[in-house]
């Protein structure tokens, strides 16, 4: 099989690396810098940049394939060109005309809302973001979703951690954090490369997942935890406040993937 995987950067790459064991993988990254990276990882490189999309290129990568991974964040602070969701928009022309017919994107859990009453929330949950990055990735999936020339699998990732990404970084030694009740929402990205291999392995298509490891512990009691683990300064949190999501789906994952979460 021939895979197309736009966006080979922290989590688009390592999955190229996996996919490229068993298949043809062709990857793009923004920057002509990168482009070695993927070669030498046997994955066949294109620079695409959707701001400035050059068709021959985009063609040529997407020519061929049987299936397509979006892994492109929104980068909204950073964004200086055209919105995340036109960005697909401008991009389902060229999938339609080579053909291709199977779509994997990753999207996030930004879509649900949050509340004081700690909603559970799973992939037949009504999404009502609140953020724009939220709102922006909601648009994405729908652009994608209302278009029958494929078939595209939606995967809402949680917060995303491995290798030196994880959310207690920016948390250790901070002072009066709120929120300490709150659940935590994250998911490893091994967990991520497991769950995006089985959706193409499995050939599940025209599906919805969400993707949260389901973790027991407290915003409090997790951060603080995983400092002390890394040698980190423990957070501080005040009492008081109470909001997020608690994200389910993973009976999902289990019945049509295989996949469980290790404890």
């Amino acid at each position: 099989m021939q895979i197309s995987i736009l966006g080979c950067g922290w989590l688009g790459f390592p999955l190229a690396e996996t996919l490229v064991k068993n298949h043809t993988v062709k990857g793009s990254v923004t920057t002509p810098e990168k482009l070695a990276t993927l070669q030498a990882a046997g994955v066949q490189p294109y620079c695409i940049d959707l701001n400035n999309p050059d068709e021959g290129t985009i063609t040529a990568f997407l020519q061929g394939s049987d299936v397509l991974v979006i892994a492109i964040p929104p980068k909204l602070r950073a964004e200086t060109g055209i919105s995340y969701p036109e960005k697909l928009n401008n991009l389902l022309p060229y999938i339609v005309s080579v053909g291709i017919k199977k779509v994997l994107f990753t999207s996030s859990i930004s879509v649900y809302g949050e509340s004081e009453a700690l909603p559970q929330v799973d992939e037949t949950t009504v999404p009502i973001p609140e953020t724009e990055s939220g709102k922006q990735v909601l648009a994405a999936e729908q652009v994608l979703a209302l278009c029958t020339d494929f078939k595209t699998t939606i995967v809402r990732l949680g917060g995303l951690t491995g290798g030196e990404r994880h959310p207690v970084y920016h948390l250790a030694g901070r002072q009066n954090l709120e929120n300490p009740e709150g659940p935590v929402n994250l998911i490893n990205r091994e967990e991520c490369l497991a769950i995006l291999t089985a959706v193409i392995d499995k050939n599940c298509w025209g599906e919805v997942f969400t993707a949260v490891h389901p973790e027991t512990k407290n915003r409090k009691e997790y951060y603080t935890e995983k400092a002390a683990e890394l040698g980190l300064p423990l957070p501080n949190f005040v009492e008081g406040s109470l909001k997020g999501k608690f994200v389910k789906g993973q009976d999902k994952l289990m019945d049509l993937l295989g996949f469980s979460f290790e404890k």
